[in-house]
């Protein structure tokens, strides 16, 4: 095709990575842990299943967070070695503005409005950042530009993990590729690819990819835990997401749902232990990473110092 050489300068065609940087190939991610009682939860219910979470992730914001709270999520992600990973917030599907929630406007949800909305993303980070937190989800290109430059700054720490959401996944490698360039870390990508598409995504960029082997009914509905053996082979290193088909909506979350949200995370960790007996059955092979791995957005308290 005319396209092909093209595609290879832009390089979209490399050498893949296949591990993390301890050696692993996969890691395991438990999204929608909206506060310290529901990370609680997943870490007794990964001890009750004798597995190991690496990562987990909120979607409500971080911004909806009270400092102490996030202190809280500070001290048990460090203690355990998990990554914990917030939202960045405000954000255009929670604002004023109504073109967000509109059908033919939704991909615009996760996105941030204005300098106004900018400066609020930034302070949000800052904030968290000062409680210990050294992971965030970004939806918004100009909010990762942003972020980046405070970085290179010295306003915020080097040791941060930019985690694309996906309300931003893209749908080809070059997309990939692209936000790898402004400084992504991770990237989530549809949770509806082919092993080919995969193995594409890993073909054009090193970055660890996060997938949803099992996705929520609004990103789908996937079930895939039995091949995630396969998945982790074309995508390594991937980041394997255990969302929950046939759950309710959670963000924002609150007290008001907190009962909810704990039983969801626990049954996405029994999701997620299911998924690795059959790794083990069909791909023995496969290592997984341990707590407190080298690259995890593990948080650093505040008792440690926020500054570096």
């Amino acid at each position: 095709m005319k396209a092909d050489d093209a595609i290879e300068r832009l390089g979209a065609k490399t050498e893949p990575v296949s591990r993390f940087p301890d050696g692993a190939h996969f890691r395991i991610e438990i999204p929608s842990v909206e506060g310290p009682r529901v990370l609680e939860e997943v870490v007794n219910a990964a001890d009750a299943e004798g597995i190991v979470v690496n990562r987990v992730s909120q979607g409500s914001g971080a911004m909806l967070l009270r400092e102490s709270e996030l202190n809280e999520l500070s001290a048990i992600g460090a203690e355990r070695g998990i990554e914990v990973s917030l939202f960045v917030g405000p954000r255009e599907g929670f604002d004023v503005g109504v073109h967000a929630r509109t059908a033919d406007g939704a991909a615009h949800f996760g996105q941030l409005r204005g300098l106004r909305g900018l400066r609020y993303g930034a302070e949000d980070v800052a904030r968290a950042v000062e409680c210990g937190i050294r992971s965030f989800l970004v939806a918004d290109i100009g909010l990762l530009t942003l972020l980046r430059e405070m970085q290179s700054g010295g306003e915020l720490p080097a040791d941060i993990v930019w985690k694309i959401s996906v309300m931003m996944a893209p749908s080809n490698p070059l997309s990939l590729r692209l936000l790898e360039e402004l400084g992504a870390t991770t990237a989530n990508i549809p949770s509806d690819v082919t092993l080919e598409q995969l193995a594409d995504f890993r073909a054009a960029s090193s970055l660890p990819l996060d997938l949803y082997v099992e996705s929520p009914d609004s990103l789908g509905g996937v079930v895939r835990g039995n091949e995630v053996g396969d998945l982790i082979v074309a995508g390594a290193p991937l980041y394997a997401k255990f969302g929950l088909r046939n759950s309710r909506a959670l963000y924002p979350a609150g007290a008001h749902l907190v009962g909810d949200a704990c039983a969801i995370a626990r049954e996405k960790v029994h999701r997620a232990a299911a998924a690795l007996e059959w790794l083990a059955r069909l791909s023995p092979e496969l290592v997984q990473s341990e707590p407190g791995a080298p690259g995890l957005g593990v948080p650093r308290p505040a008792a440690e110092g926020v500054t570096g």
